[in-house]
């Protein structure tokens, strides 16, 4: 009698979340996951009279570890759309790469300049189908023939179009000065000072963002990447010695271990032929 052998297919590319089942049947069983690493950012975007300002901190953080004081955040799309993430620094590089990628194939296939909605459109789908398990929080912005357009997407693949955003752990202390100070139809001057005291305002306001204030100011026929526009925590000086004399701690007990060992050298002649 002939056998079935049931094989599973080779994995073909892109993200895989087989064991997530798994993970729920075991927890439920009394098994303790392991904790979700926190991490920490401050992004931000706004809409002014000529196009998008886009900005972000630049510390990188492991749980309580700052890993990275000067990452990149402001991530490439096209040329003329550029998207800010925050959450797992490897989700949101990946993401936005893949996008740009299709992105950059459908410019070819229709010779035309690439949309920001059809950005959004193919961020959205994509984190939807892995339902949140990808940490890829987006604030995308961008210039095309339909003007300027800035949207929030979210983890689990929700969106938002909205004049001014923010996203991260910061998110709240930027969203407050956005609140108090924006305008409609804002110089790029302007427009600059606000998204950096927004970004500045997550830095001081939250530990896992911090050091310096990237900003890409995207226009209709010009991007300027700023990176840094300003550098918020300067380090300071050293106030005092830090160096203590011998003997400043008392000891309060010593052992020494004598270890017999012998030590046997030889030397071999190198082959030179």
């Amino acid at each position: 009698m002939a056998t079935v052998s049931l094989v599973t297919p080779p994995h073909s590319g892109g993200f895989v979340f087989e064991n997530c089942k798994r993970n729920i049947f075991l927890e439920k069983q009394g098994a303790k996951p392991p904790k979700a690493t926190k991490t920490g950012t401050t992004i931000a975007g706004v809409v002014f009279k000529d196009g998008i300002i886009l900005g972000a901190d630049t510390r990188a953080t492991e749980d309580t570890v700052v890993a990275d004081k000067n990452c990149s955040k402001i991530h490439y799309i096209a040329p003329n759309i550029y998207c800010c993430g925050a959450g797992t620094a490897a989700d949101t590089e990946e993401t936005t790469k893949m996008i740009s990628s299709k992105l950059e194939l459908h410019r070819l296939a229709s010779g035309r300049e690439g949309r920001v909605v059809t950005a959004n459109r193919m961020l959205k789908q994509y984190l939807f189908r892995y339902q949140g398990y990808i940490g890829a929080a987006l604030v995308l912005g961008g210039v095309d023939i339909d003007g300027p357009h800035l949207y929030s997407i979210y983890p689990h693949g929700s969106t938002n179009k909205l004049p001014f955003v923010t996203m991260g752990s910061g998110s709240l202390a930027a969203m407050s000065v956005f609140e108090d100070r924006y305008q409609v139809d804002m110089e790029e001057e302007d427009a600059k000072k606000l998204v950096r005291d927004a970004i500045a305002a997550g830095i001081f306001n939250d530990l896992g963002s911090g050091t310096n204030i990237d900003l890409c100011v995207i226009k209709k026929d010009k991007v300027d990447y700023l990176r840094p526009y300003d550098e918020a925590n300067i380090k300071g000086v050293r106030q005092g010695n830090y160096r203590y004399k011998q003997g400043t701690t008392r000891v309060i007990a010593k052992t020494v271990q004598e270890f017999n060992m012998e030590v046997t050298e030889s030397v071999e002649a190198m082959e030179t032929s």
